[in-house]
């Protein structure tokens, strides 16, 4: 991978500077306001906006570990967001299987 991952960005005019970082902001923004069931995914998407499109090397803990980390999770919003609302609804898979 380049030394510089952002030598695009000098390539750009101001207008150009401007609507990445509108695209940025737009895409932080969708991950930000991701709620309920939503907070439990990675986001490809996210990662989607740089320019560098690689696919990441993602490492996934065993069950007991991964449950762990939910929990954790989980009591750092207790903790971060005491007043954040409470989304009672069960996971539905948004993709059912063929």
């Amino acid at each position: 991978m380049s030394e510089n991952l952002d030598a695009d960005l000098e390539t750009l005019d101001r207008a150009g500077l401007v609507a990445e970082i509108r695209r940025l902001r737009a895409g932080i923004r969708r991950h930000r306001d991701s709620s309920g069931h939503d907070l439990c995914w990675h986001h490809p998407e996210l990662w989607g906006l740089l320019p560098e499109q690689i696919e990441p090397a993602v490492a996934v803990p065993p069950w007991p570990k991964f449950l762990g980390g939910c929990v954790a999770y989980r009591e750092a919003l207790e903790r971060e967001l005491p007043r954040a609302g409470v989304h009672d609804a069960e996971y539905s898979d948004p993709a059912p299987q063929p």
